[in-house]
């Protein structure tokens, strides 16, 4: 059993947290954050233990009534290793708190993958992982692209692949703050960061993605146009897919026509949140002429790389070197498959 912290309880960490959760061979230690709101409140309501990251946090929380059992650092004093889970940029400085700890730990995609020198995705790359100090988990996106490219590399049937990204706007639960309306955002660099961010991971992947952001919540949604090392039939593309147990392939003529049915479809397999682990690619979709495929899916930017921390840890602390034993008891534990 390995003792893990949580730093940061919101979109992803209060996921992470959960899934840690329900884990046999680790354990949640604790949860740290400075909100003392509806959000901190729900994981009391778990009975997950709860530190304060500064001393004003704990004041705040204490006058909210929230029992605080310490702080970072009376934490970190107690764990093997941190999943830090908190918004874009923070993690980085929190970095040199766990470096000099001498403690392992897990960063988000949001941050640079010179955090850690080492970014992660366990039908990749879990090998390599396996006994770091750090790693980073890649982005929602960038998970759905080493499953699907990696997949079809498995196969020796990729050789380069053209992306385009139609991107939510803003996390659901943040739609009255920062979201978009009645108009499309591109991102002006192309590649956008995406494909670089692939290659962080695999260094051996001709991919260019293109995005642009969409005023919607739900999900992201990918487009894609890849160049096959030989002409290949629709089997065999399936067929490699297939081998990814985290790639849904779904049906446009059984209802599934946009995010929000997909969505649905989750909600009611009674998914926590109606979160999609998996990336939903349409079947029925997916077109091969000569040696060109194309093909689109869902990603669903708030529950696609929970699995791939939880695969993460396992590697990092060296509690399972075998990246499909990992993957596997991980499905198990989530329901995937």
């Amino acid at each position: 059993m390995k003792n893990v912290a949580l730093v940061g309880y919101g979109v992803i960490g209060k996921r992470v947290a959960d899934a840690i959760n329900v884990q046999d061979d680790m354990d949640l230690i604790g949860v740290c954050d400075v909100i003392n709101d509806w959000r901190i409140q729900n994981a009391v309501r778990k009975e997950y233990d709860i530190y304060a990251a500064t001393t004003d946090a704990e004041k705040q929380m204490k006058a909210s009534g929230i029992s605080v059992k310490g702080s970072l650092q009376d934490l970190l004093d107690k764990v093997d290793l941190v999943v830090d889970c908190t918004p874009k940029n923070i993690a980085a400085k929190n970095v040199e708190v766990y470096k000099k700890q001498g403690i392992k730990f897990i960063v988000q995609g949001g941050e640079k993958h010179e955090t850690t020198g080492h970014s992660f995705s366990a039908e990749n790359n879990y090998k390599s992982a396996v006994n770091l100090d750090a790693t980073r988990v890649v982005s929602c996106n960038t998970t759905s692209i080493l499953r699907t490219l990696t997949a079809l590399k498995r196969a020796d049937l990729l050789d380069y692949a053209r992306g385009t990204l139609l991107r939510r706007a803003t996390d659901p639960w943040e739609s009255h703050l920062g979201g978009i309306m009645n108009t499309m955002v591109p991102e002006k660099d192309i590649p956008s960061h995406q494909g670089p961010d692939a290659q962080s991971v695999d260094p051996d992947l001709d991919v260019i993605t293109s995005a642009v952001k969409v005023p919607e919540t739900l999900s992201h949604m990918h487009y894609w146009n890849v160049k096959l090392k030989k002409e290949a039939s629709k089997e065999e593309v399936l067929n490699a897919f297939k081998t990814s147990t985290r790639i849904k392939l779904i049906h446009y003529d059984q209802g599934l026509v946009s995010n929000n049915t997909i969505k649905e479809m989750f909600m009611d397999m009674g998914r926590s949140w109606g979160d999609m682990y998996e990336v939903a690619l349409w079947e029925d979709m997916l077109k091969v002429v000569g040696d060109e495929l194309f093909y689109a899916y869902v990603v669903d930017n708030q529950a696609i790389v929970i699995p791939e921390t939880i695969d993460a840890i396992r590697a990092l602390t060296g509690i399972e070197t075998d990246a499909h034993k990992s993957i596997e008891k991980t499905n198990e534990s989530l329901g995937i498959g």
